[in-house]
């Protein structure tokens, strides 16, 4: 895996829970596959201007989303469907951060390497999360 994915990866993980250490980060991303150690952990929360505030990590105010990163594209297909299209291997990293959300009109998400699933309940739904989607990733 690239750096800028681990780092994507990073970023999504530290914007949908909260994260206290660096060992709890290098644990989550282990779950998801990552192999890092506290070191690398410590040197890319530095690359990427992470902040620890009030005992837990937050984003960098430059770090607006993941399409930093990769480029995201978002097409509708019907009525409860939006397809997403990203770098290769970033569809999980972005949908957790979709997933963080909560939005009420998402009923689910589901990533591939680089295609998102994004199932809303109708068309006015469906309006409302590429607007969502826009403001999240430019």
């Amino acid at each position: 895996m690239q750096k800028r994915e681990r780092h994507a990866i990073l970023l999504s993980l530290i914007s949908s829970e909260p994260i206290r250490s660096q060992a709890v980060l290098a644990s989550r991303l282990t779950e998801v596959g990552i192999s890092v150690t506290q070191a690398s952990v410590s040197r890319d929360l530095d690359e990427l201007g992470v902040l620890k505030k009030n005992g837990q990590y937050s984003l960098p105010p430059k770090a607006r989303g993941i399409a930093e990163f990769g480029a995201v594209a978002f097409d509708v297909a019907g009525a409860n469907l939006i397809v997403g299209k990203c770098s290769s291997g970033l569809a999980s990293a972005i949908t957790v951060r979709i997933d963080a959300e909560k939005s009420q009109e998402i009923v689910g998400t589901i990533a591939g390497d680089d295609t998102i699933f994004i199932a809303v309940k109708n068309i006015t739904d469906q309006d409302a999360v590429l607007r969502k989607l826009g403001e999240m990733f430019g």
